[in-house]
């Protein structure tokens, strides 16, 4: 079965950290371009960041410096390390997966269900 399912969410105090995890199966992750996306309450859904299939990274200004991304090829799974979360850091949190880094999520080919993140002040 193609997926990818995200884990790792929760609730943490600000200043605090989470690390979520993306697995994928069904596919070889490292040959694609993986993006972390995060969907505030009654907001869009965004990108906050990029690997690619070299590993190269991509972030947006918002997380940069606090997020990171990474994978481990071997687990088929990708990984976001947030720390010194803050309060506007609450939202779904989503992978995906695509032969392309930049496209609109509705147009990347694997896609996760997500993972609820809560920070309180």
């Amino acid at each position: 079965q193609v997926q990818m399912v995200e884990s790792g969410g929760g609730s943490v105090q600000t200043g605090g950290s989470l690390r979520l995890s993306c697995v994928a199966s069904g596919f070889a992750s490292k040959n694609y371009c993986v993006a972390w996306f995060r969907q505030a309450a009654g907001k869009e859904r965004k990108r906050i960041g990029i690997i690619d299939a070299q590993s190269r990274t991509v972030y947006v200004d918002d997380v940069e410096g606090r997020f990171a991304i990474s994978k481990d090829t071997a687990k088929n799974t990708l990984y976001l390390q947030m720390d010194s979360l803050r309060p506007d850091d609450s939202a779904m949190y989503y992978c995906a997966a695509d032969t392309l880094c930049w496209g609109n999520w509705g147009e990347y080919k694997y896609r996760g269900q997500g993972t609820q993140v809560t920070v309180s002040s």
